[in-house]
């Protein structure tokens, strides 16, 4: 799939299909991830696979906000490294990438950062000088996904030269 037609039409999915997702996809996941730019090149972040069923019901149990993620194929806990300010930036712009690559293949994806974050230490063995900053669930949709989005337009967000003044298309060109 195009890149830009991937970001056009990903949504949020929180409802998984009981197909499974390939190792080979997962691993694309996981190297997306991997490739991802970081802050000072730092690779600061580390990746945690989870995708027994009975890890992702302890992950969503170790959640405050991602229930869901227990019928997700697999999940990511991205744990990234806050001595470093640029951090939870790092962890989205990775996040982004493994969802973008998961949707090239079909897959759904969904983010969630409420958690426990003691619980999941220790359920997880993540070690004290990382910080479990976002947990991203994958599988497939349960049902077809339209990729409808509901976003403002461009001259509600957009501003050429000042803020306040809004982007016209036309002087771009277009």
């Amino acid at each position: 799939m195009d890149a830009y037609d991937c970001i056009v039409t990903k949504l949020d999915v929180r409802e998984f299909s009981f197909k499974s997702v390939p190792g080979e996809v997962k691993l694309k996941v996981l190297e997306a991830a991997r490739l991802t730019a970081s802050g000072m090149n730092a690779q600061h972040w580390r990746f945690v696979l989870v995708q027994d069923r009975e890890d992702l019901r302890t992950l969503a149990r170790d959640s405050t906000t991602g229930a869901w993620v227990e019928r997700a194929n697999f999940a990511v806990i991205v744990l990234t490294d806050p001595k470093y300010g640029f951090h939870a930036i790092d962890a989205g712009r990775a996040i982004q990438d493994m969802q973008l690559a998961a949707w090239n293949y079909g897959v759904a994806s969904c983010v969630f950062t409420g958690m426990r974050p003691e619980s999941l230490r220790k359920d997880f063995s993540i070690p004290k000088e990382l910080s479990p900053t976002i947990v991203v669930g994958f599988g497939y949709p349960a049902r077809k996904i339209l990729g409808k989005k509901n976003r403002k337009t461009l001259a509600e967000i957009a501003y050429l030269k000042r803020y306040g003044n809004r982007l016209d298309p036309q002087k771009l060109g277009v």
